[in-house]
């Protein structure tokens, strides 16, 4: 019994204090310390915008000049796939099987072929040509700037 008092006792001590720390905070945000909480973040996120650059997370996959016209490359390690369906036409696709989850292996003959069970996907959209995949590759987004093609 008495152990049970003392949790009673801790977890009421506990929720006062929470209680307590919400409504401080809820009461500066009222009171215009919301206003400098969220000056910080709205100023680093207007420096990209006045700079004009974008932030330097974003990936090169590889050169426009790698991709074959009527082909593709996969990347297993960023488990995506790229497509050149016609010149100068690249498509992005998730790398990852939707019929059990494999990496696709290889794009030849006008498809992206999973090892695993035989799935095919047309390389224009991923839709399916062949094998047990239920539905589409999943689209991936990706910039082309110059010979460079990185995710996006």
């Amino acid at each position: 019994m008495r152990g049970s008092a003392s949790r009673r006792s801790v977890l009421v001590a506990g929720t006062a204090a929470l209680a307590a720390g919400c409504s401080k905070y809820g009461d500066e945000g009222g009171a215009g310390g919301g206003g400098a909480s969220t000056k910080p973040p709205s100023s680093s996120a207007a420096e990209p915008s006045a700079s004009g650059k974008k932030p330097p997370a974003a990936k090169e996959l590889t050169k426009t000049s790698d991709v074959p016209v009527g082909g593709g490359r996969v990347f297993p390690a960023d488990k995506v796939v790229v497509t050149q369906p016609s010149k100068g036409d690249f498509k992005a696709f998730s790398a990852v099987c939707t019929h059990q989850g494999c990496t696709v292996k290889d794009v030849s003959g006008g498809t992206i072929n999973c090892p695993c069970h035989g799935s095919r996907f047309r390389i224009a959209d991923a839709s399916v040509a062949g094998g047990p995949a239920p539905r589409p590759l999943d689209p991936r987004g990706i910039e082309v700037t110059g010979n460079s093609i990185t995710l996006a």
